[in-house]
């Protein structure tokens, strides 16, 4: 018998699934409950046990190991630049755009729908990770979209709205759903999408009225050009930048084009290779050219920038409660693990210096839920001034440092599980990698530092925003001070470039210790303030003072079933 010894496996934890989702996070629930998404409870619930399925879980494995083929001809020689996916791929698709995570916020009246959606992102984030960004493009594009000409509004916001998930390669007229992603970012430009060169040129719309019909031969443009990051290729449409010239309104405008134009023939945007990316493999990101595309303006030519702004800043939230979502299931993996491996004697969840660990990754993962959830009810308050300009600063600031520290935590959370975290059989390889994505997407960390310090300097409303928010938690001596120190810092109009990371990272800090010390029990509250606002937070987990109640907080952290 002992020749076989070496085949016993044991000491060895089950993966973690078959778990309801949304039952075993009370942070989730608190928050959900206190910025106002509270009647979504019921659906999130089953939403959480739907997604904590062993085989929804592994739905984000296959993908992953199966990503997308770019097929550019079809076996006839015609052009198609189609791209070709797993069927898992489909399966979470579905899911998603079945659940309304593209959409429920634009045709629903309900109190705290933003809340509520972002509560679903979330979860949907501990799931798989590629798939979201179709989603919140998607989600993201309505707002700009309204200012598109009638037609198309009329045409294609019913089947964006739609919660069927349609990946058939068709004329939106033939579709029961649709997606939208986003083209910016060229080769030269980068960031700076003003160094764009892609041109826009007014088609006459006698060149196209038989073709198209009086209404879509209107106000077309002729697009020349490439986009060096395109997001999901396989979308219906695309809003884009390109340069426009025409008299005194010359500089970026923004531009639908959709994949098929509307007598039905495909839109001259070539695919030219699909990325080989670090992470976000399930997910297609491309490099195109548009050889001579068709598109329509969105909102006024020459002003592409503010049209898309809104969309921006929809997509910068997703970055955020994506995040949030990501360190979350980081957290349940390393936790989970810890509960059920022994070493030296003793379970790892036992060990003084473990529980640190697992004690400020969960401080951490808290916070970020608690300030993505806020972050989000001040996109449901938007009527009322003060909320509208606390999101304007929270968003770049939220975007800044809680993706900034995304990295570090999958690292940590990577190395509790050792060995068996840093091979591809489980998420935290694949968690750890797509951390970085939310960081760089949508401006990356200085461009959010500086549209902090843009915010701050165009009106005094900002800060008094700000001051308002960290009132109602006054009264810990350590967090007095810290805000204190940061209101008098924002009113100086001594705000300087070089100094704005920081600022930013002290922004997002004070909020995430006000909602905490007003919300949480006083063992997380006075750990977070204990070891973020008393001191600097430093470079690594597991640096929490003595007196802490882990236990306590590990226990809240995951409730076991």
């Amino acid at each position: 018998m002992d020749t076989f010894i070496t085949h016993a496996v044991f000491n060895q934890v089950a993966p973690f699934e078959d778990i309801n989702l949304y039952s075993c996070d009370i942070a989730l629930q608190e928050a959900l409950k206190r910025e106002g998404g509270g009647a979504a409870a019921d659906a999130l619930r089953e939403l959480g046990t739907q997604l904590g399925r062993a085989e929804v879980l592994d739905l984000a494995r296959i993908a992953n190991a199966h990503p997308p083929r770019l097929v550019s001809y079809d076996r006839q020689g015609r052009r198609v630049d189609e791209v070709e996916f797993h069927p898992a791929w489909h399966q979470l698709m579905e899911l998603m755009i079945g659940a309304g995570a593209h959409a429920s916020p634009w045709d629903s009246t309900q109190p705290g729908r933003q809340v509520a959606r972002a509560a679903q992102y979330l979860l949907f984030g501990q799931v798989e990770n590629g798939a979201q960004c179709p989603v919140t493009m998607t989600y993201a594009s309505v707002p700009a979209l309204r200012q598109a000409p009638a037609w198309i509004v009329d045409q294609w916001l019913p089947k964006i709205l739609s919660r069927q998930y349609d990946p058939r390669s068709l004329p939106v007229t033939q579709k029961s759903g649709a997606l939208v992603g986003m083209g910016m970012t060229e080769k030269q430009g980068g960031t700076d999408v003003r160094a764009n060169t892609t041109q826009a040129t007014p088609i006459p719309p006698s060149e196209l009225r038989e073709r198209f019909g009086a209404q879509a031969a209107t106000d077309a443009w002729r697009i020349v050009g490439h986009k060096w990051f395109f997001s999901a290729p396989q979308s219906d449409a695309h809003l884009v930048l390109a340069q426009t010239e025409e008299e005194g309104s010359a500089g970026l405008t923004c531009f639908f084009l959709p994949r098929y134009l509307p007598d039905g023939t495909r839109n001259a945007i070539r695919v030219q290779r699909l990325k080989d990316k670090l992470g976000n493999k399930s997910n297609a990101s491309s490099e195109v050219e548009f050889t001579g595309a068709i598109g329509w303006p969105v909102g006024k030519i020459g002003r592409g920038i503010p049209s898309i702004l809104e969309m921006g800043s929809h997509t910068r939230l997703d970055c955020v409660v994506g995040t949030a979502g990501i360190m979350r299931a980081a957290l349940t993996h390393a936790l989970h693990h810890a509960r059920g491996r022994a070493a030296f004697g003793r379970k790892l969840a036992e060990q003084p210096l473990m529980q640190n660990v697992l004690a400020d990754l969960a401080l951490e993962s808290e916070a970020a839920t608690a300030f993505a959830l806020r972050l989000a009810r001040c996109f449901d308050q938007q009527d009322d001034p003060q909320q509208a300009m606390l999101g304007r600063v929270l968003t770049p600031a939220g975007k800044y440092w809680m993706c900034k520290r995304g990295p570090g935590f999958g690292a940590e959370a990577m190395e509790v599980l050792g060995g068996n975290g840093y091979v591809e059989d489980g998420p935290l390889a694949r968690l750890y990698r797509e951390f970085p994505v939310n960081s760089i997407w949508e401006g990356s960390g200085n461009v959010m530092c500086l549209d902090v310090l843009r915010a701050f300097g165009k009106s005094p409303a900002a800060a008094e925003a700000l001051a308002a928010e960290l009132a109602p938690a006054r009264g810990n001596p350590h967090f007095d001070a810290y805000a204190d120190q940061l209101l008098a810092q924002l009113t100086s109009g001594q705000l300087d470039e070089f100094g704005a990371r920081v600022l930013a990272e002290r922004i997002v800090i004070a909020v995430q210790a006000a909602l905490l010390l007003q919300h949480a029990p006083s063992y997380v509250a006075d750990a977070f303030v204990a070891s973020r606002v008393a001191r600097d937070v430093g470079g690594a987990y597991g640096r929490l003072p003595a007196g802490v109640d882990c236990v306590a907080i590990m226990a809240r952290a995951l409730v076991e079933a």
